[in-house]
């Protein structure tokens, strides 16, 4: 198994907290809620506007996620061209959300006995 397990569901909205620059590449900063960001971890997926793209870093206490767009994907998405705190639509990793219920069940198991 390889790649970017993400399907084309919306499981919310983020807005964009910053761009910077770095050479041609460009470092997006996304603001998302704790239900989305708890699926999240470095060098994981995430869809931001039905593009996959690999996850930085993410910061649950600040309340954000970024990652860096190369030239190439800058050139052919939508998302260089919103401006910061312009929404965007999220999707999490589904290997995330079934790692999640997994557990949760595990944990409920657990709690009955």
């Amino acid at each position: 198994m390889g790649g970017h397990f993400v399907q084309g569901h919306v499981d919310g909205t983020g807005e964009i907290a910053a761009f910077r620059p770095d050479g041609d590449s460009l470092w997006v900063t996304v603001r998302a809620p704790p239900e989305i960001l708890r699926l999240l971890v470095p060098k994981g997926f995430v869809a931001v506007d039905g593009t996959s793209l690999t996850v930085v870093s993410v910061d649950d206490e600040g309340g954000w996620f970024d990652f860096m767009l190369v030239r190439y994907t800058q050139d052919n998405i939508v998302l260089p061209t919103k401006k910061v705190g312009d929404k965007v639509n999220l999707e999490a990793d589904i290997l995330g959300k079934y790692v999640e219920k997994l557990l949760a069940g595990r944990v409920e198991a657990m709690a009955k006995g």
